[in-house]
């Protein structure tokens, strides 16, 4: 009879591959450092290769090329095992229980709060948990099976992951009163001086989105600095550095209040970003996950 590798054994190899200590990762795992050492000896044993480089001397562990691919299996093995465990939890009633969602700082602020209060009134026993990041970390997570759904700002390459788009959310620029005194409408960005356009850094999609969707290709127009957050922007371009691309999201809810600033039209025609939901393929919260987006739908 064929034997196979227990989840406790793929979970003591994957917050191994996490701490890159086995004293650490027996820690998390509420487990000797023996017993720890022990299951991953007997999952190589049972799968017949090497996953881990021991040198004791050193007391420095390296995965083996065989070993990262059975960690990346083993976390998809452990994301279905989750997804199997919350299946049968919310038999009853899907919308219950936990949800962990995840969702990048360009959305977050404008979006969350009304989130929160319209899943307590129509979902009360739902409980949000909620993590805000980037894009990168989101997806990692995600496949991690650490998060539930994501809600991102696409196109974006979501490695395989199920998606559905919930809504547009458009590009705006905003400059100064008294810059735009002196610009021609419709702007042009040939018109705007060199280095006078602001961005988020390219760990935030906005940025890619915003130069996509506003066919902005003149790279001298682009400011070297680059910020963390649209407030931070917004107070570049209020003390009269330049012009900079804010979602419509952000404007309404208030981004731009008591600043002295003019928000016009963007060179590329109906600019904007699609807002959508992201899950594991292999989740059985569908039915979650389409409820939830017909509640950003409606918020958006």
């Amino acid at each position: 009879m064929n034997k196979f590798p227990s989840l406790k054994q793929l979970h003591y190899l994957v917050t191994l591959s996490e701490t890159h200590h086995f004293g650490e990762a027996a820690k998390r795992c509420f487990v000797s450092q023996s017993t720890l050492s022990s299951g991953i000896q007997n999952l190589e044993e049972l799968l017949d290769c090497h996953l881990v480089e021991r040198d004791t001397k050193a007391k420095t562990l390296v995965f083996t090329s065989m070993g990262e691919q059975v960690v990346d299996r083993a976390r998809e093995l452990l994301a279905c095992s989750r997804d199997l465990v919350e299946l049968s939890r919310c038999s009853g009633d899907v919308m219950e229980g936990p949800l962990r969602v995840g969702c990048i700082p360009t959305i977050a602020p404008f979006l969350l709060c009304g989130l929160v209060q319209q899943v307590n009134i129509l979902y009360p026993k739902l409980n949000l948990l909620l993590r805000e990041d980037t894009t990168v970390n989101l997806l990692e997570a995600l496949q991690h099976g650490e998060m539930d759904v994501l809600i991102l700002a696409l196109p974006v390459d979501i490695h395989g992951m199920s998606s559905k788009v919930v809504g547009r959310d458009g590009f705006k620029m905003v400059i100064s009163k008294n810059q735009a005194a002196s610009v021609t409408m419709p702007l042009h960005y040939a018109d705007l001086p060199d280095k006078s356009v602001f961005l988020l850094e390219k760990e935030h999609c906005l940025t890619e989105h915003a130069v996509s969707a506003c066919k902005l290709t003149s790279k001298e127009k682009i400011n070297p600095f680059t910020a963390t957050s649209l407030h931070t922007l917004v107070q570049m371009v209020a003390n009269g550095l330049g012009t900079t691309f804010i979602p419509e999201m952000a404007i309404k809810h208030g981004i731009l209040e008591n600043q002295n600033l003019v928000v016009i039209e963007p060179p590329g025609q109906d600019a904007y970003r699609e807002i959508g939901l992201v899950w594991r393929p292999t989740s059985s919260r569908t039915v979650v996950f389409e409820k939830l987006g017909e509640i950003v739908k409606g918020l958006l």
